[in-house]
């Protein structure tokens, strides 16, 4: 018998009932090391001062009033972010996925707007996840992602990760942009290298196409910078943001130059919910933290130290852990054991963690973390690989 939340979760057994900083306490009262941060998202960790105070005081005052009238907090939040990134200009939503869809949609009418109707198509990269709708399965191009939904959405073209020649020969007369993560996070923690970014880029402009990046996972501080484009010196013409910004409240962004965002006038995109009250008081909250002098470089020193430290693992556990990925505090553990149960031992270990593809666990802290958590995290991780270590002695 189907069960009331429908079925299409693999969770553990596990409910918490609050967060404090970097932890999460569970019904039992037993703590836990948050080191997925809900996938990313908690990016201040649990119940940030700042953000909880940001939360209740709009809630007392406004949740909700539709974009058929003006909201301050979302003038206010993309002025922020115009001035900090790339983009002359933000469109508002509830998630990821729908700002990669509004990505979509801006891409394909930036070239019917500029009169070639025909230009429809998108290439995009094997591995890549940007979400679950229709559209957005289609551009990840995953197989167990789109088993059951045909027929595929049209307008997607999928090409070899890293393979510059199969991207050139990918590019028709109907291309009309590549879309890519700077770094793959569902795909593995498999980062692009900048060079790479910067041939897109040239290849986008020599061709007319618009270069789009999904920063929904590497964005707002994750990888050190703002966005991790900022690494390669790469300035995209669409990003789709959400995740970090929302610091754990639903939220996300598209951000694009006004030249890639032309033909999108009243009428041509919209959303109930996108931008709400609520959601702009916690992105302007997120942002009052992760703009504060100092913030980014603290991520990056305590990220370089943490990487040396998980390197340090790999050498000690060559038989576990084959390689550390990633960038900032986007990192991965390539595991030569099922990462399933790797992060079962780590959870056991009350660490915890989130997988991906390529048989990757992903070690996500928020960027709020301390030195002292980070060696705790160390600990867990170490006794875990210890753990499997053991019992292939034991097995031989």
């Amino acid at each position: 018998m189907i069960t009331p939340v429908l079925p299409t979760y693999s969770r553990a057994d596990l409910a918490f009932e609050r967060g404090e900083g970097s932890y999460l306490i569970a019904e039992n009262g037993q703590r836990y090391l948050d080191f997925g941060s809900g996938i990313a998202v908690n990016a201040l960790g649990h119940a940030h001062p700042h953000l909880v105070a940001a939360v209740t005081e709009q809630a007392q005052k406004l949740w909700h009033t539709s974009n058929l009238y003006r909201i301050p907090g979302q003038q206010r939040l993309a002025e922020r972010l115009v001035a900090a990134t790339f983009a002359d200009t933000v469109f508002f939503t509830n998630s990821g996925a729908e700002a990669l869809e509004c990505a979509i949609k801006m891409t394909r009418k930036f070239q019917s707007h500029n009169g070639h109707p025909e230009k429809f198509r998108i290439i995009t990269f094997e591995g890549a996840f940007h979400g679950r709708t229709l559209a957005t399965i289609a551009a990840g191009g995953q197989a167990k992602y789109l088993e059951g939904f045909g027929p595929k959405v049209d307008g997607f073209d999928q090409v070899a990760f890293g393979d510059l020649a199969a991207l050139k020969a990918a590019i028709s007369p109907e291309t009309a942009g590549i879309l890519i993560e700077p770094i793959q996070g569902e795909g593995g923690v498999r980062p692009v290298p900048g060079e790479f970014l910067r041939a897109l880029r040239a290849l986008c402009d020599e061709h007319g196409l618009l270069l789009i990046l999904d920063e929904v996972q590497t964005g707002v501080g994750r990888t050190g910078k703002l966005f991790a484009h900022e690494w390669a010196g790469v300035t995209p013409d669409i990003m789709a943001i959400a995740k970090g910004i929302g610091g754990g409240f639903p939220m996300g962004a598209c951000l694009a130059t006004e030249r890639a965002a032309a033909g999108m006038v009243a009428g041509t995109h919209g959303s109930t919910f996108g931008g709400n009250p609520l959601a702009m008081a916690v992105g302007n909250a997120v942002l009052d933290v992760v703009l504060a002098p100092g913030f980014l470089e603290r991520v990056r020193e305590a990220s370089l130290r943490f990487k040396q430290q998980l390197a340090m693992l790999k050498d000690e556990h060559p038989g576990v852990i084959e390689e550390v990925r990633g960038e900032g505090l986007l990192l991965g553990l390539k595991l030569r054991v099922p990462n399933t149960e790797f992060a079962a031992a780590l959870r056991e270990r009350h660490l915890l963690a989130v997988g991906a593809g390529d048989n990757v666990v992903r070690i996500l802290p928020p960027l709020t973390v301390s030195d002292a958590e980070l060696s705790e995290g160390i600990a867990a991780i170490g006794a875990a690989a210890a753990s499997f270590e053991a019992k292939k002695d034991a097995a031989a």
